[in-house]
């Protein structure tokens, strides 16, 4: 509930313009806002939020001049570099001219800046104002990247094929496969340095649940010497709001309601995951052939080299499938997942997507691309053990397998409950006395005392 009387100071928000970072800061800005602060959403112009799904925000577009730029996929590095900088100066410019009005909403009370958006702490140490970075992650994403020097320094970096499917030493699940990115360029290496150097920031705020990670918040408090406040899942605190870039295609929920009790696999690989359409062949037949019903997001541009996706699937399946298979170009994730329909989730392991299947207890395949999410999955199989790891992706064989073991076998049966378990446990935690319910409200304080 939204606190009465004069809303307090103003909290800036500071998000790059990717999905996976998009909703999480959202959501914390719709969470800060229900407790009287005043919300300002600072982004990149390219890939901007809809401002008329937030009327409640103010929003600050900062030039990216991103205009000469590939935003492909594969250009990813160079685009994050561009951001950083070519959006510090307009920042600096509007919270000049913020810090300059008299009203006491528009002071600014302190920063909130993404991992990806580090040039914000160097605006926010020049104005001396208090910045507070959020970590849209898992936290044990952010060990493994706190290991590169140590592994470089131990010979492991460049990585050897060889190495492979050897554990990490001291990263106990990894192996050297889950290592969340390639470091074996110096540009790699830096890019990593940013994301993990929280510099002045006088806090750092996790979208993720204590007993979830609690040994690597622990390990993660010892090295930065700051306050950590996990307060997640922030989709389970926040009042309910639509962060989507995409276009959800809602008939899918009506199509779920005809489907029988933990019947169907969704098949989803995020807003950036991309796939050959060799893969995309294998998926088809392995989906056809497993029985089940399920239903697929096959965005544009999943497929490498094609904006496009009715004319991407194999000749006959649409035949075979029939209304067996649903195929839509976006969902709305966490309605689908909080389907007694769904009983499983094919998905690429981002952690926006795994904290909602976890939450909803749905147990998952998990078919990671980059980045964090082969930690993820390598968490979600070895130490959650709610999910399964399909090898092959080339293959509709291994694909059928996959899912027949998920979906229909004992140990499918075993993850579920384990994963419903787990949805429970999340529950408490947000609920009054919770541990995330308790961390936010010590977040609040927190915000409260730095703007003192």
């Amino acid at each position: 509930m939204e606190k009465q009387g004069a809303r307090r100071r103003r909290v800036v928000l500071v998000l790059p313009p990717f999905q996976g970072h998009i909703t999480p800061m959202l959501q914390l800005g719709a969470i800060l806002h229900s407790k009287g602060f005043t919300i300002t959403v600072a982004h990149a112009e390219f890939n901007a939020p809809d401002s008329s799904k937030h009327p409640e925000f103010f929003f600050l577009p900062l030039p990216a001049n991103l205009s000469d730029y590939d935003n492909s996929f594969w250009n990813l590095l160079e685009v994050i570099t561009a951001i950083n900088v070519h959006c510090k100066a307009p920042l600096q410019r509007y919270l000049v001219q913020m810090m300059e009005k008299p009203e006491p909403q528009d002071q600014v009370c302190c920063i909130i800046y993404d991992t990806i958006m580090y040039f914000t702490d160097a605006v926010a140490n020049h104005l001396k104002l208090p910045s507070i970075v959020l970590c849209t992650t898992c936290a044990s994403n952010i060990l493994a990247w706190h290991a590169n020097p140590r592994l470089q320094a131990e010979g492991y970096i460049p990585l050897q094929e060889s190495l492979s499917n050897e554990l990490v030493p001291e990263l106990h699940p990894l192996r050297f496969k889950d290592l969340p990115l390639d470091a074996s360029s110096e540009v790699v290496m830096q890019f990593t340095a940013d994301l993990c150097n929280i510099r002045s920031s006088a806090a750092v705020v996790w979208n993720t649940i204590e007993f979830l990670e609690h040994s690597v918040l622990s390990q993660l408090q010892q090295q930065y010497q700051i306050p950590i406040f996990s307060i997640g899942p922030l989709h389970k605190i926040t009042p309910a709001s639509t962060t989507s870039l995409l276009k959800e295609d809602t008939n899918c929920l009506a199509w779920l309601d005809k489907q029988v009790l933990n019947s169907v696999i969704y098949v989803s690989m995020g807003s950036l995951a991309i796939m050959d359409y060799k893969e995309l062949v294998e998926t088809a037949w392995g989906l056809a052939n497993s029985d089940q019903p399920f239903l697929w997001v096959v965005r544009p541009g999943l497929v490498k080299g094609s904006d496009q996706w009715v004319e991407l699937f194999p000749k006959g399946f649409k035949e075979i499938v029939g209304k067996r298979g649903q195929i839509v170009t976006w969902a709305p994730q966490k309605e689908v997942l909080a389907h007694d329909a769904v009983g499983g989730f094919w998905s690429h392991c981002g952690w926006n997507s795994t904290l909602e299947s976890i939450c909803e207890g749905v147990p998952m395949i998990c078919r990671p691309s980059f980045a964090d999410q082969k930690v993820n999955a390598r968490y979600l199989t070895h130490i959650w053990r709610v999910g399964l790891e399909i090898e092959d992706v080339m293959d509709s064989g291994g694909i059928e397998r996959a899912i027949r073991r998920l979906m229909v076998e004992k140990e499918g049966e075993e993850m579920r409950q384990r994963a419903i378990d787990m949805g429970q446990q999340i529950k408490s935690c947000v609920q009054k006395g919770g541990s995330s319910y308790n961390t936010l409200n010590d977040l609040e304080e927190f915000i409260l005392s730095q703007s003192s």
